[in-house]
């Protein structure tokens, strides 16, 4: 197996110890394999606390950080000092091993996403932990972990309105999970397979040409209307304005982490903000070709369209309001849900269209 097709663990085994690596040594290797992964998602999360800030004043005309280092970059830097400095206050009564680990579970499950997704080579080595027969099952899986964390946070936090948040976080995940599950389910169609890696080469081939102008036969492309679907769907599932019910500071304090401080409360504010990556990682994924892109390398064209994600969230959370509970359910279960289960047989539909042409 050549290295530009090695798994990064065996890649990494081979680099560090020659050869075909021992089953102790390809233990390193997926450990240190996993690391490079997660440093991925964790420096975006990172970033974004100087990028969140910039692009909604961009979108709301305000100034920015500007003050602390060039741009205001060295904000960073400040914000990560001043929030783990602060002094971790716990409440009293509350459940306190749900409470400890709610927030770990968190950020856990959306790092742990990335695990399957191709981000696309360096130095000739592709970022991807693993790419299983069911990967596309995994993330989806692995992600909804977020859910019981936040439902953790809320329970065991003893307080009403951080209660009400965790019961509104279960029961959106359950509005809207289905509805991208089954959008899902129409890229697999289209694919043939649940491999992440199988589903970005499926879309390598050219779609049509437009005056010399090659269309690539990404998802988005051929099925925009699943398209349009996800990312939608996606916006309630990273809990993105006008989705963003379970936290609605005007009605809930701060939601699930009102009871929160100091590391605990930066663990949970990184998760949701992973959460949005893994989300645009998944988008890229299905829909855009995964890091499919011409001239740059693959893995530039991979963040490029996780972060054109993340821009589209932040223009959301900037420029829609937020509906009411009860309008949230309604949209998830009446509306989304029906477009989910109508979009099915029209990418059936559509594969036979394509097949015959």
């Amino acid at each position: 197996m050549s290295a530009s097709t090695a798994p990064l663990p065996a890649a990494i085994g081979r680099l560090l110890f020659g050869g075909v690596p021992t089953a102790p040594e390809l233990a390193v290797a997926t450990f240190l394999s996993a690391v490079v992964v997660a440093i991925v998602p964790l420096t975006c999360a990172a970033v974004v606390i100087w990028a969140k800030r910039k692009v909604t004043a961009a979108f709301t005309d305000r100034i920015a950080v500007n003050r602390v280092g060039p741009f205001g970059l060295l904000t960073i830097v400040t914000d990560t000092v001043r929030l783990l400095s602060k002094e971790l206050v716990i409440p009293t009564a509350v459940d306190r091993p749900a409470y400890d680990l709610g927030p770990l579970l968190i950020p856990f499950s959306a790092i742990a996403g990335f695990a399957v997704v191709p981000m696309g080579a360096v130095f000739g080595v592709p970022l991807q932990l693993a790419d299983p027969e069911t990967g596309l099952v995994y993330v989806f899986a692995i992600s909804s972990l977020a859910t019981l964390g936040l439902a953790m946070c809320g329970y065991a936090s003893n307080n009403k309105y951080a209660l009400l948040s965790g019961l509104r976080a279960i029961a959106q995940n359950i509005a809207y999970e289905i509805p991208l599950v089954v959008t899902a389910a129409s890229v697999v169609l289209l694919a043939g397979t649940l491999r992440t890696g199988g589903i970005v080469a499926a879309q390598q081939e050219t779609l049509l040409t437009v005056a010399g102008v090659a269309v690539p036969g990404w998802y988005a492309f051929v099925n925009p209307f699943a398209f349009v679907l996800f990312l939608i769907a996606n916006l309630a599932e990273v809990g993105r304005n006008p989705f963003d019910v379970p936290e609605a500071p005007t009605e809930l304090v701060a939601g699930y982490q009102t009871e929160y401080s100091s590391v605990y409360w930066v663990l949970i504010y990184m998760g949701e903000f992973v959460h949005i990556f893994l989300g645009g990682a998944i988008i890229a994924t299905l829909f855009l070709g995964g890091p499919a892109g011409p001239v740059l390398p693959g893995f530039v064209w991979f963040l490029t369209k996780v972060w054109a994600v993340f821009l589209f969230t932040q223009w959301a959370r900037s420029a829609v309001p937020r509906v009411r509970i009860d309008q949230l359910i309604g949209i998830g279960w009446k509306g989304m849900l029906v477009l989910a289960f109508v979009n099915l047989p029209l990418t059936a539909v559509l594969i036979g269209v394509l097949e015959t042409v």
